[in-house]
């Protein structure tokens, strides 16, 4: 968290909390949602401003509830979430790096939806990779140390055979389970829409 961040939360520490104005969309991209955008359900407008964008991320965290919110100054924003609380990318230079820019390191399960959605967990570190991505990942998946085809990655989602899939990261192999599209949140103890308490 910056430094200017907590001197304002020190001088002002009572000021509300805001709901509703901040996303995070499945790519990644913060976006800002304004009372018509909101009101009709729209994702908003994606910020674009590399300092503003970079500040955000910077000031990202988590309360107790698991709410994920942008800590502004003394004011607390609260993110609505289309997927999880993070969003990683493939990188040449680390394998994953998340939305924030932060690399993902020791990735210790991998979860695929029925849909083809593949959510990767390090730790506390929740992240949907960027679905521009998932075809170049598919071709790390594996069953018994060979690469695992189409036809058979769709029976696996499909509950079938083969019984072990496993995501090849950095040489190591991951286990792949299956996840329900809406089973995120719950099973990771985040919520996707903040909304006040009481």
């Amino acid at each position: 968290m910056d430094d200017i961040v907590k001197q304002a939360m020190a001088k002002w520490p009572n000021v509300p909390y805001c709901y509703g104005w901040l996303a995070l969309d499945a790519r990644g991209n913060w976006r800002m949602r304004d009372e018509n955008a909101q009101r009709h359900a729209l994702p908003g407008d994606k910020l674009t401003n590399a300092a503003l964008v970079g500040f955000i991320a910077r000031n990202y965290g988590r309360d107790d509830a698991g709410n994920w919110y942008f800590q502004n100054g003394p004011q607390r924003v609260y993110v609505a979430l289309e997927t999880t609380p993070f969003v990683a990318r493939t990188d040449p230079a680390h394998g994953f790096v998340l939305h924030t820019g932060a690399p993902m390191e020791n990735i210790e399960a991998a979860y695929m939806t029925g849909v083809g959605e593949l959510i990767l967990q390090a730790g506390d570190i929740v992240a949907q990779l960027d679905d521009r991505d998932v075809a170049q990942v598919l071709a790390a998946l594996e069953s018994d140390g060979k690469p695992l085809g189409d036809e058979a990655l769709l029976a696996w989602l499909e509950g079938g055979a083969p019984a072990a899939v496993a995501l090849k990261i950095s040489g190591s192999p991951v286990p792949l389970q299956r996840i329900g599209r809406g089973e995120a949140a719950d099973r990771f103890g985040f919520r996707k829409d903040p909304t006040p308490a009481g």
